[in-house]
């Protein structure tokens, strides 16, 4: 398979080899359950019973913009719709097609549409209208969204040329995740496997509406600084903070980037750096300061090869959301429930054993990915959730960056439900308080946005 190696790392966490993912085990049609644990290392950080109830041991009251600490129960399901295959007149679905894809993803305020990148080869970004949400027991019972803007390459040809002077990175890259700013985007780009460390450049701007006014592309900038370790912390996710809040925070919003290939060149856990995208393109570097993130040498939520509730080899984190109205900073993935790094097989008989001419390398028991690289099954979705008033106190020099830890997690399921429960992005609309998910194979080889409600 064609960069088989890039396919595994986008669609199933592992750090290399072909992927494997077809079937839907249709677990939870029509509901989402889930389940809470406790805090890492039983030091009591925070925990959550079964019913998703939290507690907090907060941030020392520092004078943040006040709300209070969201839980399980307070995301209420409200359904999902299919996006469409392809563009009108596609006769590439590497280039104009979701398949493969549906991440990053953004929500546009005033035009109740997400932005959304298709399939992993290409990158291109499409403007889907959000149709009616849907909460039913079967994919034909969706309502489909519709094109707004079909694909493009808001990188205009320069996603990968993240190296000093502009020269591009070897094994590739792909966007990280998107902001609207006015009428502009703000994208990110990594280096999917930057086993030399060397990725400089983080961000760009394009337009927004690139149909109508082209693509815009403004430049690779660097979103760094003396806190930001290196561009495999900052250069993902991305989600406004709220009014409320950015006084305190110095800034209008966070970024930031984690459990990719390469461990020692990113977060080990949920990262978050706070930065004012007005600077991006003005100031160079546009400083980004510390909020939360966990460098190789402090494994606080838990070791690579270990088996726990919070962080490890099979770990992956693919969305943000600031929620206004709240304390909560909410980072949306997926977790293990094992750690092994082998080939990838669905007979469990193989399990540890070692694979024949493999040079000592074993088989891994995982049905949902037959590469050859990092697994964790059984999979599931996982939010951890942490209290914006303890990132403030990193962010004011009262507590490390690696200390800060979640006040709670909890894991859970989603209809139309597939093995690897692979998580594309999360955007989030404050005005309704929606939070929207992208959900990989929900739909074969197709996303599946889900939508909840914060309820407070």
């Amino acid at each position: 398979m064609r960069n088989a190696t890039l396919l595994a790392v986008l669609l199933l966490g592992t750090a290399c080899g072909d992927s494997d993912e077809s079937s839907a085990d249709g677990t939870g049609a029509g509901s989402v359950t889930g389940t809470g644990a406790s805090g890492p290392g039983g030091t009591g950080a925070g925990s959550t019973g079964s019913s998703g109830s939290t507690t907090s041991t907060g941030g020392g009251g520092v004078g943040g913009g006040g709300g209070d600490l969201l839980d399980q129960a307070d995301l209420v399901y409200q359904g999902a719709f299919r996006v469409p295959a392809q563009s009108p007149g596609c006769s590439n679905f590497e280039v104009c097609s979701f398949a493969y894809g549906g991440g990053p993803i953004v929500f546009r305020p005033g035009h109740e549409s997400l932005y959304m990148t298709g399939h992993v080869y290409n990158q291109q970004t499409a403007e889907l209208a959000i149709p009616a949400v849907v909460n039913g027991s079967s994919l034909g019972a969706l309502s489909t969204a519709t094109f707004v803007q079909t694909f493009a390459d808001l990188s205009d040809g320069n996603r990968e040329n993240l190296l000093a002077g502009g020269q591009p990175i070897d094994n590739g890259a792909v966007l990280g995740g998107m902001l609207v700013v006015g009428d502009r985007l703000l994208v990110s780009s990594y280096g999917y496997y930057d086993a030399s460390v060397s990725a400089v450049y983080t961000h760009f701007f394009a337009n927004a509406d690139f149909t109508t006014n082209g693509v815009g592309f403004g430049g690779l900038e660097i979103v760094g600084g003396p806190d930001v370790p290196q561009a495999g912390f900052v250069a993902g996710y991305m989600s406004a903070i709220p009014p409320e809040w950015q006084g305190q925070f110095g800034g209008t919003a966070i970024t930031g980037l984690s459990t990719i290939p390469i461990i020692s060149r990113t977060s080990l856990g949920p990262a978050a750096f706070v930065f004012d995208p007005a600077d991006v393109g003005v100031t160079d570097p546009a400083t980004a300061t510390a909020l939360v993130h966990y460098p190789i040498d402090h494994w606080t939520l838990g070791t690579y090869d270990s088996v726990n509730d919070y962080m490890n080899m099979s770990t992956s984190i693919t969305g943000v959301v600031f929620v206004q109205g709240s304390r909560s900073v909410l980072f949306f993935g997926r977790h293990g429930e094992t750690a092994c790094y082998g080939e990838g097989t669905s007979n469990p008989a193989l399990d540890g054993q070692p694979v024949p001419g493999g040079g000592g390398e074993v088989y891994c028991y995982d049905p949902a990915d037959s590469s050859k690289g990092t697994h964790g099954y059984p999979y599931h979705h996982q939010v951890w959730a942490y209290d914006a008033e303890e990132l403030l106190a990193v962010k004011n020099g009262s507590k490390a960056p690696w200390d800060a830890v979640p006040y709670a997690i909890w894991s859970f399921d989603l209809p139309f439900q597939t093995e690897s429960r692979s998580l594309a992005g999360a955007a989030y609309d404050p005005a309704t308080q929606r939070i929207f998910l992208s959900q990989r194979f929900g739909d074969g080889e197709l996303p599946v946005v889900h939508v909840f409600q914060v309820a407070r």
